[in-house]
């Protein structure tokens, strides 16, 4: 697909990027997100980057699109009126999760409150045992006897989950049949389609997500199709999952909840092909946007994956304080550290940094839009980080007398800090804050950083990248080419893909190969008919994975399966993968016992597309300085000129030293004091720390 013309769009809370690739060109540009109706500034950024490259809509041949809508709703609690149908007696499951305390010493612990409120958890007579068999056939009348409720509670979605319904699912898909005969304009997620798994408080989390958002996305894709063809965009439009792979638009209006994470996953995607350019197996991504910094391990070009997540946490960074997602995720650490973050003084005389945050309306004080609130973009502003008449490529003029007013009014006068050293607390602590949730998340994973590479890209990733390096250990950084519209050109290189989940519990020692096999053949079928729809006769390529733990443990570990029908020879090599892989992890194993297989994972996948490293035009081979201005440094709080330094005239081989600023349109590069960057063949900066060696 080289000499196809591609186009990705990402939605940001702050900003919407694209990235176009034509056969002869690669363009990139950033436009306002539209937060009342985030198709409008779609479609301006379309208009917009068609225009730069010279072509017509028609065109286009294939649109890649991520957004962060499901989440926002969520975060928001702005989704559709839902309601759960669930087998009696287990209405309460979302309320009492699964007794968990994310802080065991808070006594005022909150939790956050279900999606769907009590009196719209209806019980339904019915039970299906651990083995699919019928205990209490479903009582139908009891069903039928919802909907006059459901109607005058103007629900606007329906989410059924039955006990053990992703074993045996004939009850959760009738419950679908009585509801859609009567209300035929109201969609319903049925938790055995949506996360077919054990553990029925994430199955039935992530059904209940999935219904509270359909709507809304099902009416935005609607009206983003429309308006695209009205502008004879005629190419199909694919959807970025937040497993990293694409899907069709239809799959995402079914499953809306796996394209929670889209963006993110793009990222990571992108820092994977720039680490297999450089030829770095082992890298940090690090993302930085408008709204949240997020951060991601990739070890042999492959970024880490989970099969779940949480949204809407409401102890910052703290986990099981969220609302649990069971959906295969690229895995990362995501704060509310974000460029519109908003910055205060807490009780304590602290400095803190979001989560909340000005987005793109109004936006930070510095854009003149109505804000008054200081954020980390006023503060780099103060700072003299950013040129004010070029933000943005000179599209968002910024008004640095408004940022250093709120900057005063909220943290600097509390304090008794002037505005510089106000900027430089609040940057200061943002970047404490994204290097601690990096330091976590990598012990978490049980790794390190020793040997690792940061690569940073976002608006506000190569900003903040070398400080970052500095608090990690890390001595070497790279800003790829684009890197102010990362997660775009990370959709473009995206493979169509798909993945299916199924539980069925057995024991190692006694396993039924049969069942396994027949099940995977289901499972790979459903995944090949998805990958089908989109990837135009391209070759697939499949891989499986089972899920197993020691009997008695509570999580399992993810061990890589032959893809083709298991025989008893294979169950030897599997126990020693395991063992292998529980060892790395804990550096122990736990001899004679015996080892059980909760799930199973099949992903049918296309080759991702390959392309050289992308560059927005020539370098004209200009390697000395343009111009200087006064910047804070970040470490001593002095104030010194840098050198201003225009990324697009500098060619392979040439070198800056700090402290400098490489500018181009999308974002900043700061080289620090004792930094040194350099220019590769492909165009990527390349910042070594001396004081690492």
């Amino acid at each position: 697909m080289s000499n196809t013309t591609r186009l990705a769009v990402d939605i940001g809370g702050t900003f919407t990027d694209l990235a176009l690739e034509t056969g002869t060109g690669f363009y990139t540009t950033k436009v306002l997100t539209t937060p009342s109706a985030p198709q409008d500034g779609v479609t301006a950024g379309v208009a917009q980057i068609l225009e730069t490259a010279g072509i017509a809509a028609g065109d286009v041949d294939i649109l890649i699109h991520g957004t962060t809508l499901a989440t926002n709703a969520v975060i928001e609690r702005k989704g559709a009126r839902t309601a759960l149908l669930t087998t009696e007696g287990h209405r309460d499951v979302l309320a009492l999760r699964n007794e968990s305390r994310y802080d065991q010493y808070d006594l005022n612990i909150v939790l956050p409150e279900p999606l769907v409120p009590r009196h719209l958890r209806l019980p339904i007579p019915e039970r299906v045992d651990n083995e699919g068999k019928v205990r209490l056939p479903l009582d139908e009348r009891a069903v039928t006897d919802t909907i006059p409720l459901l109607r005058k509670e103007k629900v606007e979605s329906i989410a059924v989950g039955y006990m053990h319904g992703f074993v045996n699912p004939d009850h959760e898909k009738r419950t679908r049949d009585i509801l859609a005969a009567a209300l035929p304009d109201v969609p319903i997620s049925l938790a055995s389609e949506v996360s077919p798994e054990m553990r029925e408080w994430e199955r039935f989390s992530t059904a209940v997500a999935n219904a509270y958002v359909q709507p809304l996305i099902q009416r935005y894709l609607t009206l983003l199709e429309a308006q695209l063809r009205e502008m004879g965009l005629t190419a199909p439009i694919f959807m970025m999952l937040s497993g990293g792979g694409l899907t069709t638009v239809e799959t995402a209006r079914r499953f809306p909840i796996r394209i929670v994470e889209s963006g993110p996953a793009g990222g990571a995607i992108f820092a994977a092909e720039v680490a297999r350019h450089c030829e770095l197996p082992n890298v940090v991504s690090f993302d930085m946007g408008g709204t949240t910094a997020k951060i991601c391990l990739i070890d042999d070009f492959r970024p880490q994956t989970a099969r779940a997540c949480e949204v809407a946490r409401v102890g910052r960074f703290r986990k099981g304080s969220g609302i649990p997602l069971r959906i295969p995720v690229i895995e990362m650490v995501e704060i509310g550290a974000g460029g519109g973050s908003l910055a205060k003084v807490d009780a304590l005389g602290l400095i803190t940094i979001g989560p909340e945050s000005a987005g793109a309306d109004p936006g930070p004080s510095c854009y003149g839009r109505g804000g008054t609130h200081p954020t980390v973009t006023d503060a780099n502003l103060a700072l003299g980080r950013y040129d004010p008449a070029a933000f943005a490529g000179g599209t968002l003029p910024l008004d640095p007398s408004a940022g250093e007013a709120a900057l005063l009014a909220d943290v600097g006068t509390p304090l008794g800090f002037d505005v510089g050293m106000a900027a430089l607390g609040v940057v200061e602590m943002v970047d404490e804050n994204m290097a601690n949730a990096a330091r976590v998340h990598t012990i978490e994973s049980g790794k390190s950083f020793d040997g690792r590479t940061l690569i940073a890209f976002g608006g506000g990733g190569p900003v903040h990248a070398t400080r970052i390096g500095e608090k990690l250990g890390i001595g070497h950084v790279i800003i790829p080419s684009g890197a102010g519209v990362g997660s775009a050109i990370g959709f473009l290189r995206a493979p169509v893909a798909y993945t299916v989940v199924r539980s069925l519990y057995q024991r190692l020692g006694s396993v039924e190969l049969t069942a396994i096999n027949r099940m995977f053949a289901e499972m790979t079928g459903e995944a090949d008919d998805i990958v089908a729809r989109g990837s135009f006769g391209a070759a697939t390529r499949a891989t499986r994975t089972a899920f197993m733990r020691y009997v008695g443990q509570g999580h399992e570990i993810a061990v890589e399966l032959p893809v083709r029908d298991l025989d008893a020879a294979d169950i030897t090599a599997i126990r020693a993968d395991y063992e292998c892989e529980y060892s790395r992890l804990y550096n122990r194993v736990v001899p004679g016992a015996d080892i059980e297989v909760l799930s199973y994972e099949v992903t049918v996948t296309t080759a991702p597309s390959a392309a050289s490293a992308t560059r927005n035009g020539a370098a004209n081979g200009v390697s000395g300085p343009v111009a200087s201005r006064p910047v804070r440094d970040p470490t001593t709080g002095a104030v010194s000129d840098w050198a201003i330094v225009p990324r697009a005239g500098l060619s392979a081989g040439t070198s800056v030293a700090g402290p400098a600023i490489i500018t181009e349109d999308e974002t900043s590069t700061l080289v620090g004091s004792g930094w040194t960057a350099a220019i590769d063949g492909n165009g990527y900066i390349h910042i070594s720390w001396s004081a690492a060696s």
